[in-house]
């Protein structure tokens, strides 16, 4: 199993807990016969079904997903918690706080250096800054606080990332408070709610604690996210490609046996993924979206203009061969036989071929 750093590891291995291998060890001294079987399952504790995703606003990999998820999570509805974490990187343990508490990382951090981003263009003078993605990470997290949290759905949550990601989310607007407003006034946020939750929560100035970006801090490295994006779901982490169709799926092998929505029973498979979230019907499974009607319709229509042609190449063929022995047995001198008559040869072909030309 590889938590992101396996990379140097070119052998065949995963980890396992040493409790567990002790037992393994133990049974190989003593000269045992030892069968390990490794499966890949999500775990299924109930009907409903926890899922995070661990980001930032400027990740480029997730913003497609967090754009697209929204029906997703509304045809799930009370059936699946989403809970969206922002990384965010500790300034204290990266020696971007001095020991006089002065910020030592620039425009990478705020707080005077506790809490910090990369730089999403590379270049510390111009376009957006760590600490504009800081700010607007805990903007989200405020967001989620008072829009998305009771529910676990959060209508107005994803409608802000989306509308964010359609109008800000470039180096002219990122960190444009009239930007923001303006969505705020399209995911139907009240702005004064989330502005004195971030102040509440200690703000982002001078060398004071957030009580958000703590949890989030310590919340990563219990998790163990070292990937971005990283979605889990019934805390187990999804490796691959992010896309609402994968994400979707395990959410719905995550369901105890039985208890699955009705969502996942109709679009779990389907060709048509996205239709069928909004009409909450398939109407074709399968890589060529054809219905099952249609295919077996279309596999006789085959197999029947096969037969027929397949008849019809036995029919000519044999038409042809006796054609051809005809004329050859009319190249042959006429034969007498035992009555004394003087046959031909082609009293034979004339007559089917039912009588032997042997005597």
């Amino acid at each position: 199993a590889d938590d992101g750093s396996g990379g140097d590891i070119s052998i065949p291995s995963f980890l396992m807990f040493k409790t567990d291998a002790d037992q393994i060890k133990a049974e190989v001294r003593a000269n045992h016969m030892v069968q390990v079987e490794m499966q890949w399952a999500l775990p299924q504790p109930d009907d409903r079904v926890e899922y995070d995703l661990w980001t930032t606003p400027s990740d480029p990999v997730s913003k497609e997903f967090q754009k697209n998820f929204k029906s997703v999570s509304q045809a799930l509805g009370d059936r699946a918690y989403f809970t969206p974490h922002m990384y965010v990187y500790d300034g204290v343990k990266s020696n971007c706080q001095g020991l006089d508490g002065e910020n030592m990382c620039f425009n990478l951090c705020t707080n005077n250096g506790r809490y910090c981003a990369t730089d999403p263009d590379n270049d510390l003078d111009h376009g957006i800054s760590g600490a504009d993605v800081v700010k607007e990470s805990l903007r989200r997290i405020c967001i989620w606080k008072h829009y998305g949290e009771q529910d676990g759905i959060g209508k107005e949550w994803w409608d802000y990332t989306s509308e964010f990601i359609e109008r800000c989310d470039n180096p002219d607007y990122f960190a444009n408070d009239d930007c923001v407003k303006d969505v705020y006034k399209h995911s139907g946020i009240k702005g004064d709610i989330v502005d004195r939750c971030i102040r509440d929560s200690g703000g982002l100035d001078q060398d004071n604690t957030n009580t958000f970006l703590e949890l989030e801090m310590s919340a990563q490295v219990k998790r163990g996210v070292v990937i971005l994006p990283t979605a889990f779901v019934n805390t187990v982490a999804l490796r691959g490609g992010l896309s609402v169709d994968t994400v979707f799926t395990a959410i719905c092998n995550g369901y105890l046996e039985g208890t699955e929505p009705s969502i996942c029973k109709q679009c779990d498979g389907c060709s048509d993924f996205e239709t069928c979230i909004q009409k909450k019907k398939c109407n074709g499974r399968g890589g060529g979206g054809v219905s099952m009607h249609t295919f077996m319709g279309s596999i006789l229509l085959i197999a029947a203009l096969f037969g027929g042609a397949a008849f019809w190449h036995y029919r000519k063929t044999r038409e042809d061969m006796r054609d051809q022995v005809r004329g050859i047995l009319a190249e042959y001198m006429p034969l007498e036989g035992d009555d004394g008559h003087i046959g031909s040869p082609m009293d034979f072909a004339r007559k089917g071929g039912t009588e032997s030309l042997m005597t």
